[in-house]
């Protein structure tokens, strides 16, 4: 048997779920609050069942469930985003409560319900949650009954497509078949909570009107590692008499160690009254939070009455310096360029949607970590609670958005996305990972920036985190922008690309040579779009080198206008909107298991620094066994300034350099044996190497298992990964092989399958499908009862496989549990902390320009170089006016020219360049995502003139087509007069060496 736990770095006692006798303790302090896990011991019904919400319903026949548990997980990846089931359907509950708690306080705190949920408790209307997104929750005290009387709670949850709130008949703007996956149901966690009548109230401010606890530190020392936390918790007093007591706030490392315990002073509460309180101190010796590296502590506020302990929160958070500033992001002082994914908030996997137990996210959040991500910005809605916290632990960077399709909104709609970013805030504030908060999918007008921005400030004024939408590129309010696509470059606030690279690319093709032999654009076209976004998995990694060099060019370093990176749409395959031939969206580095595709490890050869590279690495795209007298262009993906080639130790030469990253070698013949490439600095001198070898033919079956950090849970809702591996006599994997493999599971698991090309349903839930690449991965979920679990896998002419595994009691007690989601889970600090120096070198110095005159326009020529690349100036038309000269400051030697040009993806514009009187270039531009660099040979001047030399050229060889068919913008801006002699420029930056 082969057992793999999730980060063997982390390894955790199991944690014992506990009785009524004996309640949780928040680390060693007593307090009358508890919070139990609400997940356990549901039952499922779809469809609406009449009279389902009377506490004596028979629902006994229904389907058992734990939570979280979508209605419609079966339809997940088997059919597209339109298809996916929707309607009505209840969850019920039967649990128990002791006797003493008649006279305390408790809450429920649902995560999110897609899309509306109804709450009864016996037989008792409790309330509503419509927005499908964010977490509610009730106070249940009056409803509920104690001691051996059972308790029964009925949900009916309506995920309809068309569905509108109540109150106003308006729907939401974020319900949306092409963009927000529609998982119904109780989809995300459910807890109870139980307090006192003195307590700190629940981030839950739409249904319970309170906002709980805000932690945030200010004043940092980044060197001396210090800085000022305060703590701020929300109290409530349900008492009919006014109530004394203290507060204080005390502060563990992530090893459990108190750093500081720190006094609020004493207080006074009349009785029904609810205020802030708050307290700081300076803390010492700090561990920030930073890229990879997600250091956490665990915050307690603490209410005493005469002495005696009588409520606890728990917060864990991290703390950070963030700065926005100068076209540029700080964290910790340092320079970062954005670097990661553009990733659907349901981040889901197939045939469970997006509820999968919590070490799960960490696997799929980690992994985007591993491959030099750093940032994820989630799309269209808010992610869930889970997605947020996993990413403090495992050090990714995030951007929240609240809740759009795309576009702004009027009326009630602006209204919902201003109340939903509201409750995201207040829910969400004390997470470190959290940067961005992001107002739009697409630019909102300044009024409703404006709108976001108050919010922001109302309820989260010192947690660090700049408030922008995608574009705003002229916006005097957003603090951040950035076009999807496209490169953009900013003096002032930062401008990332929202979504590039959005092409496509199934894990299962290799490339031309390797069955199933897939040249680009094969495969059946969707909604006419062009075959080309469907590529094999050698394109798809070109591909996405590529796009990056474009951002990677215009980094911090290189100017006074310079790009913060972007995010590459998406990380992993997508029940989403599509372009290639498969019914989901496939642009994902990884495929729906999060099994990598070689645009993975691509990404880990860029994107191993801040700004500048600080590793080297290369790595061979692709696979080395093939069949005799193939020749092949063989890609390495490199940090080297050259890259030379072997075949079984025999020198092939050097590659031919592309996108800075890329080297190609045109017809290598393939030989068995080892394939190796070694990169060089400029002197020759090794910086890295990287090889591939010929496996043996394929002869046996591997199964591996992957669990949490303690194994399975049998809790009815845990999940267990399984590799399949076909390999070679010694075990190698073989990357050629597509057998089909056939699967038998026994013990107290349920089947839940994997994916694979080849079907209409995708294989979800067959017991038979095919590897890709050697290898596929299945899901298997566990039961309540404890036990042996055996799988085994056969493929005709291949040697079994088995594997044992054992799933661990969960304790539950009349229907509640201990046990938190999460909570056996640690940080992941593998990057170490935020390194201490410069994260990049000056590479080019931008001259000052002091004015500017043209051959006609002249009035505009000023917009060609302020900073605002929706300003522009354009000529008349006529040839012999198409020229714009630039005065500097002083004489300065310059040497290159960075522009974006007027129609810049669709216009080639011959040209001429002048340092003073002396031509320095003379030539075609070529076209571009945005910018484009000329060099030329370092020559003194006073002034820099850009002529037209002769006709414009109209062509557009990117090709780049939205989902829905319509062609993007070709990137005009201002006059646009018709004609080939129209030179345009929408900024421009004159460059000295340093």
């Amino acid at each position: 048997m082969q057992k793999i736990s999730f980060f063997k770095s982390i390894m955790l006692t199991a944690v014992i779920s506990l009785s009524f006798t004996c309640l949780v303790k928040a680390a060693t302090i007593d307090s009358d609050r508890v919070k139990y896990s609400f997940n356990p011991g549901w039952k499922l019904y779809h469809g609406d069942a009449i009279g389902a919400d009377k506490a004596d319903f028979n629902d006994k026949d229904w389907q058992s469930i734990t939570l979280p548990h979508a209605s419609n997980e079966d339809d997940a990846f088997k059919v597209d985003i339109h298809n996916l089931s929707t309607g009505i359907s209840w969850y019920r509950k039967h649990f128990k409560l002791p006797a003493n708690y008649a006279d305390k306080k408790i809450f429920i705190e649902f995560e999110g319900i897609r899309q509306a949920g109804e709450v009864y408790l016996n037989g008792e209307f409790v309330g509503r949650c419509e927005n499908g997104v964010m977490a509610f929750g009730f106070d249940l005290s009056k409803y509920l009954k104690f001691g051996g009387t059972e308790n029964v709670m009925a949900v009916r949850c309506d995920n309809s497509w068309t569905y509108k709130e109540k109150a106003t008949n308006a729907g939401y703007h974020w319900n949306n078949a092409n963009f927000y996956a529609n998982y119904g149901g109780i989809a995300k966690n459910v807890f109870l909570h139980v307090t006192g009548k003195l307590y700190q109230t629940l981030p839950l401010f739409s249904t319970l009107g309170t906002t709980g606890i805000y932690v945030y530190a200010k004043d940092f020392d980044i060197a001396g590692k210090q800085a000022i936390v305060t703590a701020e918790a929300q109290v409530k007093n349900e008492y009919p008499t006014s109530k004394n007591f203290q507060y204080e706030v005390r502060v563990d490392d992530k090893d459990g160690k108190t750093i500081k315990t720190f006094d609020g002073g004493q207080n006074t509460l009349a009785a029904g009254e609810t205020k802030v309180f708050k307290a700081s101190a300076k803390l010492s010796n700090l561990n920030f939070w930073s890229w990879g590296y997600g250091y956490l502590y665990t915050v307690y506020t603490i209410i005493k009455v005469d002495g005696k302990v009588v409520d606890v929160v728990k917060t864990k958070t991290g703390f950070r310096k963030t700065e926005f500033g100068n076209g540029m992001v700080k964290l910790n002082d340092r320079v970062i360029q954005m670097h990661g994914y553009a990733q659907r908030t349901t981040n889901e996997w197939p045939a469970i949607g997006l509820s999968v137990p919590a070490w799960m996210s960490d696997y799929s959040n980690g992994l985007a970590v591993e491959s030099g991500g750093n940032l994820v910005r989630w799309m269209h809605v808010t992610p869930w609670k889970q997605d947020v916290e996993s990413c403090d632990r495992v050090g990714m960077i995030q951007s929240m958005p609240a809740g759009d399709a795309e576009g702004d909104s009027q009326g009630r709609q602006w209204q919902q996305r201003l109340e939903l970013m509201r409750d995201a805030i207040i829910y969400n504030r004390n997470n470190p990972s959290i940067m961005f908060y992001e107002s739009g999918n697409k630019g909102v007008s300044e009024e409703h920036m404006k709108n976001m921005k108050a919010i922001r400030d109302e309820y989260d004024p010192n947690g660090g985190r700049a408030s922008g939408s995608r574009e705003m590129l002229d916006s005097k309010i957003a603090e951040y922008g950035g076009e999807m696509l496209y490169i953009n470059k900013s003096a002032r606030i930062p401008f990332w690309a929202h979504e590039y690279s959005r092409d496509e690319g199934l894990r299962t093709y290799w490339d031309e040579l390797t069955p199933p032999y897939h040249k680009d654009g094969a495969g059946p076209k969707r909604k006419e779009e062009p075959g080309p976004y469907n590529h094999n998995m050698d394109s798809f990694a070109a591909e996405d080198v590529a796009r990056w060099f474009d951002y990677w060019h215009e980094r911090p370093g290189t100017g006074k206008r310079v790009s913060s990176g972007g995010v590459n749409i998406v990380w992993s395959d997508s029940n989403t909107h599509f372009r290639g031939e498969e019914n989901y969206r496939t642009s994902g580095e990884v495929d729906a298991m999060r099994i990598a595709k070689d645009a993975f490890y691509a990404h880990q050869v860029m994107w191993d620094g801040w700004v500048d590279l600080a590793n080297n690495h290369s790595y061979i795209i692709g696979h080395w066994n093939y069949v005799k007298d193939v020749k092949k262009n063989v890609m390495v993906v490199s940090t080297g300034d050259k890259v030379e080639l072997f075949v079984n130790g025999k020198s092939k030469g050097f590659g031919e350099q592309s996108s800075h990253f890329l080297f190609t070698f045109k017809d290598i013949a393939f030989q068995p044996g080892t394939i190796k490439a070694i990169s060089y600095d400029t002197k020759g001198n090794k910086l890295s190497e990287t090889e591939k070898k010929t496996t043996g033919e394929a002869v046996a079956l591997k199964l591996t298992v992957h669990t949490g950090p303690n194994g399975l849970k049998a809790d009815g809702a845990d999940l267990a990964l399984v590799d399949i591996e076909v390999v070679d006599a010694v075990g190698n994997r073989v990357p050629t092989a597509f057998n089909k493999i056939d699967f038998n599971l026994s013990g107290p698991a349920e089947w839940r399958g994997g994916i694979a090309h080849g079907a209409p349903d995708n294989f979800i839930l067959a017991k038979s499908l095919p590897v890709a690449g050697g290898i596929n991965r299945v899901i298997i979920r566990s039961s309540a009862i404890p036990g042996k679990i055996t799988l085994n896998a056969a493929s005709e002419g291949l040697k079994t496989a088995s594997v044992t595994f054992d799933s661990k009691l969960f304790a539950v007690d009349n229907g509640l549990a201990n046990f938190i989601p999460g909570s056996d889970l640690t940080a992941s600090l593998k990057r170490g902390p935020t390194p201490a120096g410069p994260s990049y070198t000056v590479s080019r110095i931008p001259v000052t320009v002091v004015s500017a005159t043209a051959g006609s326009n002249a009035a505009d020529a000023e917009k060609s170089y302020d900073d605002n690349e929706l300003t522009s100036w354009v000529n008349d038309g006529t040839l012999a006016n198409a020229w714009i000269k630039y005065t500097f400051d002083k004489p300065e030697t310059v040497s290159e020219i960075t522009m974006k040009l007027n129609g810049w993806r669709t216009k080639k514009y011959p040209i001429k360049i002048k340092v003073g009187d002396e031509v320095v270039f003379s030539g075609t531009t070529k076209q571009s995502l945005g910018y484009v660099t000329i060099p030329f040979k370092a020559t003194k001047g006073s002034t820099l003139t850009v002529e037209l030399a002769g006709a414009t050229a109209q062509e557009d060889k990117l090709g780049l087509v939205e989902v829905t068919g319509k062609k993007d913008d070709a990137g005009s801006v201002g006059l646009d007069p018709k004609g080939k002699s129209v030179l345009g420029i929408n900024e421009i930056e004159i460059y000295h060496k340093p």
